[in-house]
C-alpha cells in the first residue's frame, strides 16, 4: 500500500512520536520512502502505482507496457513511463525497483491512456498497446522507410507480428501525426498500406 503522511499519522496514531516510528519502520525496510511524504510497504505490488505518483503527470508506457501486453517477448523489470514538458529523462532507483521517465509531445500525451487495478484495488494509468508502441518508436532513432521501420519493429524491438496485425490501426493513424516524427509518419504509411491490402 502507498501512504502519504496523513495515512501514516492514522496508521501510527497510537505512537507518541510518529516521525520516529516512521524512521524506525523505514530502517527495518517495513516502509520504503518513495519521495518526500510518500511511502510504500510493498514495492512489488505497488510498482505500477508508484510509477504514476513518483514523477508526473505520467503513465506507464514504452517497453514496460509492450511487455505487459505481450507485444515483445522480454520481461521488463524497469517501470518505463511517459511524461511531458520535461527537458531531460529521469531515472529513480528505489531498493530493487527502477523507474524511468521519458518525454512525449504535449499534444499526444492525453491520448490512449487506460486504467488498470493492482492486487490491492488501487488504479494506475497505462498506455493502450497502440500508444505504447507509438511512444516507443518516438523514443528510438529515426527511420525514413517502411523497410527500415519493419527492421526496427520485428528485428530490433522483436514485436510479435501476429499481435501487431491485431492492433487498432485507426487509432495509430489518428495519433501518429501528433508526434511530428519521421518514424511515426512512416508507421502511419505502413498501417495505411496494410489496411488497403486487407
Amino acid at each position: 500500500m502507498i501512504y502519504d503522511m496523513q495515512a501514516l499519522k492514522t496508521k501510527y496514531k497510537n505512537y507518541s512520536n510518529i516521525n520516529q516510528k516512521i524512521s524506525i519502520e523505514t530502517k527495518k525496510n517495513n516502509l520504503i520512502r518513495i519521495k518526500r511524504g510518500l511511502y510504500t510497504d510493498d514495492l512489488k505490488v505497488d510498482g505500477p502505482v508508484i510509477a504514476n505518483v513518483c514523477y508526473g503527470p505520467s503513465y506507464l508506457s514504452f517497453e514496460y507496457a509492450l511487455s505487459y501486453y505481450g507485444l515483445i517477448p522480454e520481461y521488463v523489470s524497469v517501470y518505463t513511463s511517459a511524461c511531458f514538458g520535461k527537458k531531460n529523462n529521469k531515472r529513480y532507483q528505489l531498493k530493487n525497483a527502477t523507474f524511468e521517465y521519458r518525454s512525449v509531445p504535449d499534444k499526444v500525451f492525453s491520448y490512449g491512456i487506460t486504467y488498470l487495478t493492482n492486487e490491492k484495488g488501487v488504479r494506475y494509468k497505462i498506455a493502450r498497446k497502440e500508444k505504447a508502441l507509438c511512444d516507443t518508436l518516438y523514443s528510438k532513432y529515426p527511420v525514413r522507410s517502411i523497410k527500415d521501420l519493419k527492421i526496427m519493429l520485428f528485428d530490433d524491438l522483436r514485436i510479435d507480428e501476429d499481435e501487431f496485425m491485431e492492433l487498432d490501426f485507426d487509432f495509430i493513424i489518428l495519433i501518429a501525426p501528433l508526434y511530428r516524427s519521421n518514424t511515426l509518419s512512416v508507421l502511419r504509411k505502413y498501417v495505411l498500406r496494410i489496411k488497403r491490402q486487407k
